[in-house]
């Protein structure tokens, strides 16, 4: 048996401007389907207004192709439709809801009016798949606002997953959580990854150096550089302008 047909994220030429300033400038981006590619860069850099274009939350120009379809020039929700899930720097969950609630809600954009209105005497399938991939199998009747901090990004990506979203972009998962806490997420993006695309923005390197796949360094609204994170390590333009490293010759 097979698997769902993976699709990868293409990008060209993308340009995003606001009020004369070109906060994006000319990207290309080419993410092979099952990638883990970590967007990195100084803050300005243009990593979330990347994010923003692809998801059609500020207007671009260029093309932004997931699969066979064009992205841009869609509305929000018709983009989210097309299987493009999106998380924020903080989660955004219903707190005063149960786990299984939460994902039971995000399952039903897939579902018809009457599924949704029925009364269900079980967790549906999907949902208690979710709950598993994602470390919450125990957790599923607890308000979500009971959970830790890493349990609602976890959470937020259950959410994503019984939507059915098949390109992940993850604006820093891991942002305050613990040293347990990263690599449980990271161990939850490798999982995810076997029949899903997932972009992270992500500031923290060890992480970045864990689970990464490939990596794209923006810089100014530009592709400065990209590749393994071996490479994007030795490149001297990253050395100088990210790290902040001087590598001129010296006189």
């Amino acid at each position: 048996m097979t698997g769902p047909q993976l699709d990868g994220l293409c990008v060209r030429d993308l340009r995003v401007t606001f009020d004369g300033f070109t906060a994006v400038d000319g990207v290309d981006l080419d993410v092979p389907p099952g990638d883990i590619r970590f967007l990195i860069g100084p803050n300005g850099a243009g990593k979330t207004t990347v994010v923003d274009a692809v998801t059609g939350l500020v207007r671009a120009t260029g093309s932004v192709r997931f699969g066979d379809r064009e992205l841009l020039g869609r509305d929000v929700h018709r983009i989210a439709r097309l299987g493009i899930g999106r998380t924020f720097q903080t989660a955004s969950v219903f707190e005063e809801l149960t786990v299984v609630q939460n994902l039971d809600i995000a399952a039903g954009a897939t579902r018809s009016w009457w599924t949704l209105a029925r009364r269900r005497n079980r967790i549906p399938d999907e949902v208690a798949a979710a709950l598993e991939t994602i470390g919450l199998a125990d957790r599923g009747d607890q308000p979500a606002g009971a959970l830790a901090h890493g349990q609602k990004q976890w959470l937020e990506i259950g959410m994503l997953l019984v939507s059915d979203a098949r390109l992940l972009l993850l604006d820093e998962p891991v942002a305050g959580m613990s040293h347990e806490e990263r690599d449980a997420t990271g161990a939850l993006l490798e999982t995810v990854s076997r029949d899903r695309t997932v972009v992270v923005i992500e500031h923290d390197m060890d992480f970045l150096r864990r689970f990464a796949r490939s990596v794209t360094v923006l810089h100014a609204g530009k592709v400065l550089s990209e590749g393994t994170v071996a490479q994007v390590q030795a490149d001297p333009r990253v050395q100088e302008v990210y790290l902040g490293v001087d590598t001129a010759p010296e006189a």
